[in-house]
């Protein structure tokens, strides 16, 4: 059994347990082993801005590993809430990198986790004008500015 067929039967185990009645699709596409939860409960399932689908992909990470000590990292979506979710994630950055561009003044994202973050970072990393640093705070966040020139 590879892992992913693993973490499938993990999580179709937890969901049913649970009462859900899904159809889980794998896929070994290019953002790693994700398995894709169909399901008419799928608000229940992703919770308030994805929480609740956070909280399903890391219990469904920590009993695969413990089963499968090197196994790869699995990512879990819902209805495809979490591809339509980076999308629309990195849609915002590369317009709020045009508007920096074009008034100079920097603009911020809110606050977001690591992932988020690192994706945002990923559209500007090989941008010549403008970047994003991530702000420290009460939670993290993502400030795009302009690079400086050199002079």
């Amino acid at each position: 059994m590879t892992p992913l067929e693993h973490a499938r039967h993990i999580l179709d185990s937890m969901l049913g347990y649970l009462g859900f009645v899904v159809q889980i699709e794998e896929d070994n596409g290019p953002d790693g082993p994700t398995l894709q939860v169909l399901t008419d409960d799928s608000e229940a399932l992703i919770g308030r801005r994805g929480e609740t689908l956070d909280d399903i992909q890391y219990l469904v990470n920590r009993v695969l590993q413990r089963h499968i000590k090197d196994a790869p990292r699995i990512r879990v979506d819902v209805e495809f809430y979490r591809s339509m979710r980076e999308d629309k994630m990195v849609a915002r950055a590369k317009e709020l990198g045009d508007r920096v561009r074009a008034t100079g003044q920097s603009a911020d994202l809110p606050p977001m986790n690591s992932y988020y973050r690192r994706l945002v970072h990923n559209v500007f990393v090989n941008d010549p004008e403008v970047m994003s640093v991530s702000q420290d705070g009460n939670a993290r966040f993502k400030r795009i500015i302009l690079k400086r020139r050199a002079r």
